[in-house]
């Protein structure tokens, strides 16, 4: 992949993105592949449904600058191999737990995004696993008919992505090529960077858990919450006012469920914080976890 000068996003703060970002990687004794560097106290980040650590490049820099920042692949995502049985929300926490366990990180920080939000929740729940947590637009929030348009639009343009792999690299380096992509996702998809992306997109296609886990996250087990007077440490749950993956209306579900989470809105953002406002983000995530 081409080198890319690093480019200011909306609020005039430049991000880095994966072609800048240091390649080193490294694969733990629990198999699940990870990067982990900067320092400072340690802060775990969980990647949403059909992507790899890269995500989180627009905010990377900026964590590692204070942090010591542990970016996973789950199983069957990015460079972890998939889970030998049923691939869910519970059996991904298990796996987390795990490797959080072998690394000696039991209390570490967390930040997840999308189905990752919905993780770090269910982390939150269980006790013992995390510290604070910042939890980005969570997936299972949804009732009735929204079940239903969460996994047909999301099945549909993963479809899509994979039909579309010969001529990915074209289409995410052009603006009219990401805001078709990416309209379901970002607010402002044509300013987001290409090498993201592109990384992205092939993440998408490559994953051998993507399918099992979003009739998962539809269909399958609901997520429970903590009740009041329960939550032993700082819970954050942000959102992007025009998420069209996770409806904004489900925020209010969520926070029913953990009453005593602070609910953040992200005003200019779509389903992924940190890549449409990455400055608020960035100071969301040091603030709540400090």
């Amino acid at each position: 992949m081409p080198g890319h000068t690093a480019r200011p996003d909306s609020q005039g703060v430049t991000s880095p993105t994966p072609a800048t970002l240091p390649t080193t990687h490294h694969r733990s004794g629990s198999s699940l592949h990870h990067i982990r560097r900067g320092q400072g106290k340690p802060l775990l980040l969980i990647h949403g449904l059909g992507s790899s650590w890269q995500t989180w490049a627009p905010i990377l820099a900026g964590l590692e600058a204070q942090r010591e920042v542990i970016a996973v692949d789950l199983p069957g995502f990015g460079h972890t191999p998939p889970l030998p049985g049923e691939v869910t929300i519970a059996t991904l926490a298990d796996a987390l737990t795990d490797f959080l366990t072998r690394e000696n990180l039991l209390g570490i920080d967390a930040v997840g995004t999308s189905m990752g939000a919905r993780l770090v929740l269910e982390l939150a729940r269980r006790g013992g696993v995390l510290e604070a947590v910042v939890s980005l637009d969570p997936g299972g929030f949804w009732q009735g008919w929204e079940r239903g348009f969460f996994y047909s639009t999301v099945a549909a343009s993963i479809r899509l992505i994979r039909a579309l792999q010969p001529a990915m690299p074209a289409l995410t380096a052009s603006p009219v090529g990401r805001s078709a992509l990416f309209a379901q996702f970002s607010s402002h998809p044509w300013a987001l960077a290409p090498e993201l992306t592109l990384t992205e997109m092939r993440s998408f296609a490559a994953s051998p858990s993507t399918d099992e886990l979003l009739r998962n996250l539809a269909f399958g087990e609901e997520q429970r919450g903590i009740p009041r007077g329960r939550l032993e440490h700082p819970l954050v749950i942000g959102w992007g006012r025009w998420d069209r993956v996770c409806l904004p209306v489900q925020a209010s579900r969520a926070q029913e469920l953990f009453p005593d989470a602070r609910l953040q809105w992200f005003d200019h953002s779509g389903h992924f914080p940190h890549w449409d406002m990455p400055a608020q983000t960035l100071r969301l995530i040091l603030d709540t976890t400090a």
